[in-house]
């Protein structure tokens, strides 16, 4: 059996403990602290966007996009884990200015989803 199929067991039989997917990156949502002004966040911009786009050039940054609001950007990093993802945001301008709050989530597969494969007549 499929190692993620396996997972879906508590699933499929109700019990209520989800199984945790495989991470495959991180979700961030960066936004100014209270009271952090837009000058101060544009002082550093051009330092920030040097300091992301190579990032995103070498694949760590998988998508960035700006918050519909306008109060800050959500980035999907390719990391493995939460640390890894804090540890990069960390590095930049803002976050180093200590101007941003950072919001991290982790991704993985949807693992509902291997209940089509189990259930599909190739595997009947």
């Amino acid at each position: 059996m499929n190692t993620q199929m396996s997972h879906l067991a508590p699933i499929a039989q109700g019990q209520p403990t989800p199984p945790k997917p495989e991470i495959t990156g991180v979700l961030t949502i960066i936004s100014p602290k209270p009271g952090v002004t837009l000058e101060q966040v544009m002082k550093i911009m051009p330092a920030e966007i040097r300091a992301t786009v190579p990032l995103y050039l070498d694949g760590k940054i998988q998508q960035w996009f700006t918050r519909g609001d306008g109060r800050g950007a959500i980035f999907i990093l390719n990391c493995k884990d939460v640390a890894e993802a804090r540890a990069l945001i960390e590095s930049l301008p803002l976050s180093k200015g200590n101007l941003m709050e950072e919001q991290f989530i982790p991704l993985g597969p949807l693992l509902p989803l291997g209940i089509l494969l189990r259930d599909s007549p190739a595997n009947k």
